[in-house]
C-alpha cells in the first residue's frame, strides 16, 4: 500500500507551468474528461467513471489543502450512485436511447437551488475559515455547494444544470492554478468547453424530442 501511495503521489510531469504534476492528478485528469464527455453524450457509463474520478480527486485535493472540495468528492461519489440508479430506472421506463427525459427546472425548484447555494456557500466558508487552515475558503465553499446543486440537476436530467457547471468551472480554473494544480486547472478549461458542448447537445436533443412528440400521432 505504501508503495502504491508513493507512486500515485510521485511526479508524472516534473514541471508544468512551474509546478510538478503527480500521477494522481493525471488519473483525475483522464477520468474527469471522460466523465464529462459521457454526461454530454448522455452515456450511462459516465457514473462509474465519475466515481473513479471522485476517488482520485479526494487524494489530490486533500494534499492541496482544499478541504471543502475533498468533502465534496465524497458527497459526489454518493450522489453518483443515486444518479446511476436514476438513469438506469429512466432507461427501463422509456423507449428512448438510454434516457431519462431532459426537463427544465421549475420556478420554485430554481429559487430553492439559488437560495441553498448562497446559504451553503456562506456556511461552508465560515466553517473553513474558523475550522481549517484553508487560504481560499470562499471559492472553495462556492465550488462545493454549487457542485452539489449541479450534480443533483445532472442526476435528474434538468437542462439548466449545465449553466451551473459553467459558472463552477469559471471559478475553479483560477482556484486550481492558484493552488499549484496546473494540470487540474487545464482540465477545468477542458470541462468548460465540454459543458458548453453538453449544453448545446442537450438543447438539440430536447428540440428533437419535442418535434417527435408533436408529430407522432397519439397512440402510435
Amino acid at each position: 500500500m505504501t508503495t502504491l501511495l508513493d507512486w500515485i503521489n510521485s511526479p508524472a510531469i516534473p514541471n508544468l507551468l512551474g509546478a510538478p504534476v503527480s500521477w494522481i492528478e493525471v488519473i483525475g485528469f483522464v477520468t474527469g474528461a471522460a466523465c464529462v464527455y459521457g454526461v454530454a453524450r448522455q452515456k450511462l457509463w459516465n457514473w462509474p467513471v465519475g466515481i473513479l474520478n471522485n476517488i482520485a480527486f479526494i487524494m489530490l485535493f486533500l494534499g492541496a489543502g482544499l478541504y471543502g472540495e475533498t468533502a465534496l468528492q465524497v458527497i459526489f461519489a454518493a450522489v453518483s450512485v443515486y444518479g446511476w440508479i436514476n438513469w438506469v430506472r429512466g432507461s427501463a421506463d422509456t423507449a428512448t436511447k438510454d434516457d431519462l427525459p431532459i426537463r427544465d427546472a421549475g420556478g420554485k425548484e430554481a429559487l430553492l437551488g439559488i437560495a441553498a447555494t448562497v446559504a451553503g456557500t456562506a456556511a461552508v466558508a465560515l466553517a473553513l475559515t474558523h475550522g481549517t487552515n484553508s487560504q481560499v475558503p470562499w471559492p472553495d465553499a462556492f465550488v462545493l455547494t454549487a457542485s452539489l446543486l449541479a450534480t443533483y440537476g445532472q442526476a435528474r436530467k434538468i437542462f439548466q444544470h449545465w449553466y451551473v457547471w459553467i459558472l463552477i468551472d469559471l471559478v475553479s480554473i483560477p482556484l486550481y492554478f492558484s493552488r499549484g494544480l496546473a494540470l487540474t486547472g487545464i482540465l477545468y478549461i477542458g470541462f468548460l468547453a465540454l459543458c458548453i458542448y453538453g449544453l448545446v447537445d442537450w438543447k438539440r436533443t430536447r428540440t428533437t424530442e419535442t418535434i417527435t412528440a408533436t408529430t407522432v400521432p397519439a397512440g402510435a
